[in-house]
């Protein structure tokens, strides 16, 4: 016990000798731009939904979910198509198959929806070609909103669909 008692003596001895400033931010080295009189604030951490609130992940059989039902047809545009096959054509993208009337390239997607209709993720199957792979999730989101049937759903669920692209030799 009394070895306990010397070294807490000793320890509170040393912080005796321990210099406080009067002002806690002076002592805080200014980072190059910074204020010197506002201490540099941490970066956020990143928000990451937890608990019923977060969107699960696709399954890794796609087969087996229902097929997404659009109100209207769903067809890239001239324009899309047009981006799509100058990055296959500029070699940032590869996979696209050769037809007789020129090239085609299907992507599939999978897209989670409440039951009332709200679009919670999409998720492109992976082709090798990440830009493409947003792209076509970014058109479907925009295709799908206020345009899918979910008749029947009676819970939040993944559908699967697919988007072609096609063009001119």
């Amino acid at each position: 016990m009394m070895g306990l008692s010397i070294t807490v003596l000793a320890l509170s001895a040393a912080m005796a000798q321990v210099a406080v400033p009067r002002d806690p931010v002076a002592a805080i080295p200014a980072q190059e731009g910074a204020s010197p009189h506002k201490a540099p604030m941490p970066a956020p951490a990143p928000v990451i939904p937890a608990g019923p609130a977060a969107t699960p992940l696709p399954p890794q059989d796609w087969s087996a979910l229902p097929v997404l039902r659009f109100r209207r047809p769903v067809t890239p545009t001239t324009e899309s198509t047009a981006f799509v096959a100058g990055l296959f054509g500029s070699g940032q993208c590869s996979g696209a198959a050769r037809t007789r009337d020129g090239w085609q390239l299907t992507i599939d997607l999978a897209l989670f929806a409440t039951a009332d209709g709200r679009i919670r993720r999409v998720t492109p199957r992976a082709i090798d070609c990440p830009t493409v792979e947003q792209y076509a999730a970014g058109l479907l989101l925009g295709a799908a909103r206020d345009n899918i049937d979910l008749r029947g759903a009676a819970s939040d669920i993944w559908y699967r669909t697919t988007m072609t692209f096609g063009w001119k030799a």
